[in-house]
């Protein structure tokens, strides 16, 4: 069986033109035996980091102390899939907040990471990831008028607990008329199709 985590951290939810592309693609492998774990993260908040958690992240509490029953319910989920999907917009140059909550509670000491004096030592298994970033303007290509921090932020993110498989795709200019978001989307849907193919062949 392919278990596939799928990540949804916009605002649109499921209308969302990412989150739709990502259900198409998985749907039209055609894989027979595959489970699906959706998570919205807007529709159905994480919380803060609040002070308990980081008394005991400090403190060396036990994995199974009650501050870190998010973050443990967060990782124990994404070491059940063997595929992570990611659908996200791109907020003011970055992730938005509700998946920057995510990252908090994953990347956890000594449970999803280790610290050694060359850095984070990932803990948790390596697995094909797949990245639909949307946004309005363009942040990727001759077009791009500003910087993307958020591609090399969420690499950096995800390498530090172990998984470095992880693919990338812009879906851009959804700002720019019906048109725009028709090309985008068509372009995405056929590079998209080509690398899960390509990666989930291999799982």
């Amino acid at each position: 069986m392919t278990r596939i985590l799928l990540l949804n951290s916009g605002p649109h939810s499921d209308v969302s033109h990412g989150y739709r592309l990502a259900t198409e693609a998985i749907a039209a492998l055609g894989i027979s035996n595959v489970q699906i774990t959706e998570r919205d993260l807007v529709e159905s908040p994480i919380p803060p980091i609040d002070r308990a958690y980081a008394i005991a992240v400090t403190s060396q509490a036990t994995p199974d102390a009650k501050e870190f029953e998010w973050s443990e319910r967060l990782i124990v989920e994404l070491e059940q899939h063997d595929v992570l999907f990611i659908v996200t917009p791109m907020h003011n140059f970055t992730v938005p907040a509700a998946l920057k909550l995510w990252i908090d509670h994953v990347i956890r000491i000594n449970r999803s990471f280790h610290a050694t004096p060359q850095g984070k030592v990932g803990l948790l298994k390596d697995r094909a990831t797949f990245v639909l970033v949307s946004s309005g303007g363009f942040h990727v290509g001759e077009r791009a008028k500003q910087t993307d921090f958020l591609t090399p932020y969420l690499r950096y993110a995800l390498a530090s607990i172990g998984i470095s498989d992880v693919h990338f795709f812009p879906l851009q200019g959804l700002v720019f008329g019906t048109e725009a978001v028709a090309q985008a989307v068509h372009e995405v849907r056929q590079q998209l199709s080509e690398r899960l193919s390509e990666r989930l062949s291999l799982t």
